[in-house]
């Protein structure tokens, strides 16, 4: 059954087929997706297939993605979770994007506290990366206070918009 985790003002749940269109209002908007490594989607057919994706993932043990909800509300303002995800090597990346408009407010810092939690809690995490555009200083700064440690630079290691940009690698170990 899929972990549903609460922190003091958000839901952290299963990503269903409804939340295409809060996928698709994140993943359209230039300024989430400039520091991703992702191409800005156009359409809602690539959403779904996003929720295809994070869905089989999770069902084959490749990585859990929550989507971020306020409690109480309904509808989606961001998503969180881990990707490259190795039980074997216990070990995996955490990943989050949240609209523009939350930026800011401490509900990234919020979720990425409780995700980090569950992985070493209950998935036997020992080693939670993540791997971030050197650019994007304000995910830098969210890692740095969680307690990850820098490890060095990927030159050229992730492209967008047909660019290559130079990425900073972090960890996290199990205390």
């Amino acid at each position: 059954m899929f972990p549903v985790l609460e922190t003091e003002r958000l839901e952290l749940r299963e990503l269903i087929k409804e939340d295409a269109k809060g996928i698709f209002a994140c993943f359209s908007n230039d300024k989430v997706t400039r520091f991703y490594g992702q191409e800005t989607l156009i359409n809602m057919e690539e959403a779904e297939k996003f929720v295809d994706f994070f869905s089989k993932n999770y069902n084959e043990k490749r990585g859990i993605r929550w989507g971020i909800e306020w409690k109480g509300a309904s509808g989606i303002i961001g998503t969180i979770g881990f990707n490259a995800w190795s039980p074997k090597h216990k070990r995996a990346e955490i990943g989050y994007e949240i609209y523009p408009e939350q930026w800011r407010k401490g509900y990234t810092s919020e979720a990425v506290s409780k995700v980090l939690s569950y992985g070493f809690a209950h998935m036997g995490l020992t080693r939670i990366g993540a791997v971030v555009f050197i650019e994007n200083v304000a995910s830098n700064k969210l890692l740095e206070k969680a307690g990850f440690q820098k490890e060095g630079v990927l030159r050229d290691n992730m492209y967008q918009g047909g660019k290559a940009y130079d990425t900073n690698v972090y960890s996290l170990l199990r205390k």
